[in-house]
């Protein structure tokens, strides 16, 4: 399970390290397969270990064709993954056409979500983070707690 953020750099080519915690969840999870694709909600790219984005391609090709949104929701997701490797020593190449998608320099956040991980530019990050918070504390869920009786 992918939980948690980390800070890394971005090399010149594009090549990022996972941070230890991350490396090591995505080997057990997939080896050194893995797909980015982008995030059509959000101005990041998203990591999937192999497996976990096949039972998502999955469900994605099961909406049905006849209506438009599932259309496009299958084109901008299966449209543009792609199948990236980790080398031995834990970086991953992200495609230039994703790292212009997701704005990505050399500050990157990586942030887990269960099953994937987001990869965000630091800055941008921080600005919808301040944004997420601000939105958080003043909406009807600003408390946590009262989520189905979560308790944070």
């Amino acid at each position: 399970m992918f939980r948690g953020v980390a800070s890394v750099t971005m090399d010149s080519r594009g090549r990022m390290a996972l941070a230890t915690r991350f490396r090591d969840e995505a080997v057990q999870r997939a080896g050194n397969l893995l797909v980015a694709t982008i995030d059509p909600n959000e101005t990041c790219v998203l990591l999937y270990s192999l497996g976990d984005w096949e039972e998502v391609q999955r469900r994605l090709e099961a909406l049905s064709n006849i209506g438009s949104s599932a259309r496009l929701l299958q084109r901008l997701l299966i449209g543009h993954a792609t199948d990236v490797e980790m080398d031995s020593q834990g970086r991953v190449l992200i495609p230039s056409m994703l790292r212009e998608y997701g704005g990505l320099e050399k500050r990157i956040v990586l942030m887990g979500q269960t099953n994937k991980l987001e990869i965000w530019d630091e800055q941008i990050w921080r600005t919808r983070r301040e944004e997420w918070l601000t939105v958080t504390r003043e909406s009807s869920f600003g408390n946590l707690s009262d989520l189905d009786g979560l308790s944070v």
